[in-house]
Parts: C-alpha cells; structure tokens; sequence
C-alpha cells in the first residue's frame, strides 16, 4: 500500500471547459471533509468540486460525490481510478468552470477519469508516493544533560515531525515506525537509569 508525500496538480481543457485535478494527502474522512470545504472556498467561482478519497492503513474507508454533475459521471470514475492506484490516506479532488459546452455523460465520465488518470500519472512521474508506513506517535521529557546523547542515537531510528520544547526540562515529541517502538524505549530507559518513560499514543 502506498500512501501521497506531497500536493500533485494535472489541468485540461474540454471543448472551453477547464478541469482541475488536485491529489492532496489526507489521513482521515474529517479531514477529507476540511480539506474539500477548503477547496470550495478557493474556488467559489467554479461551477463544480468533485471529489473521491481514500483512507485507513487498508484503504477501507473512501467516499466521493458528483457535486452537481449527472449521477455517476464524476465521482464514480474519479474514484475507480484512485482504487486503481494502489494508494490510500489521500483525496483528490476536480474542480471545473463551465465553458458553454455540454459534454453529454459520456464526455464527462471521461474527462473527469481522465483527470483523475493525469494527475496519478504526475505524481508517478513526481516520485510523489511512498510505502504506507505505520507511525506512532511519541513524546517524553528529558533534563538537558541529556538531549546530547539521545539525539546522538537518533539516527539509529526512523523519526518523523520531531519537535522540542525547550522550559525547565525539554519535551521532544513527534512520530516513530511503530516497529521501533520497544527499541526506542529501551533506548531511552537505559541512557537515563530509568528516569525517562516515553509516552506512546
């Protein structure tokens, strides 16, 4: 399973119709649901937001909508295609301004599964995917005598959105491959006798 590092756009025009595709990570149906309201307000003078998503470790959740367009012209084929892809934890969405011609729901099933298609194509082409890996979040409180020898080891392990709070004591918190989890604590457990105890969520 793969998952989306980065924002991926593909633009087309159809017959004075211009279609938007946006790829955009995504890691839930609530943010799926902000980042599509974002989306309508950037472009409130579009004529339709069409949209399909994909979420969970084994993609099981997804959803889509036709925004206005005829039933099963959009979202439907917008979605196979994103199913198609082998990817999850992201939504992609396909805006478009209405240029005077009807494309019949032929036309549109097409345009958009082939905006769907070209965006997917861009972030192949972008190196935009990687292997879906599972993360758990952490954090822990270190004195500062510390902080020195434990990011000397942090190398040793696959650390991700690492942030420290620097007050009496520091607080480093962020993500690790859940496979690493007990290493880590280990880790931590012996280069402070035992003082330090992570949090885990």
């Amino acid at each position: 399973m793969k998952t989306l590092t980065k924002k991926i756009e593909f633009k087309e025009i159809i017959k004075g119709s211009t279609f938007l595709s946006e790829l955009i990570p995504c890691e839930s149906q609530a943010e799926a649901r902000e980042i599509l309201r974002q989306q309508k307000a950037k472009y409130a003078d579009a004529t339709h937001v069409v949209h399909a998503f994909i979420t969970g470790k084994g993609a099981e959740v997804m959803g889509m909508s036709d925004d206005g367009e005829p039933s099963g012209t959009a979202g439907r084929p917008v979605l196979d295609v994103l199913k198609g892809s082998g990817a999850t934890n992201l939504i992609l969405t396909v805006t478009r301004w209405f240029g005077g011609t009807l494309l019949g729901t032929g036309g549109l099933v097409k345009a958009y599964g082939n905006g769907a298609k070209g965006v997917i194509q861009n972030a192949l082409e972008q190196n935009a995917f990687e292997e879906l890996i599972e993360k758990t979040d952490f954090s822990f409180h270190t004195d500062y005598s510390l902080l020195k020898p434990i990011k000397n080891h942090f190398s040793e392990f696959h650390l991700y959105d690492l942030q420290e709070d620097f007050g009496t004591d520091i607080t480093i918190s962020g993500k690790i491959r859940s496979d690493e989890t007990d290493s880590f604590i280990h880790l931590l457990t012996e280069l402070s006798n035992g003082r330090i105890s992570a949090i885990l969520k």
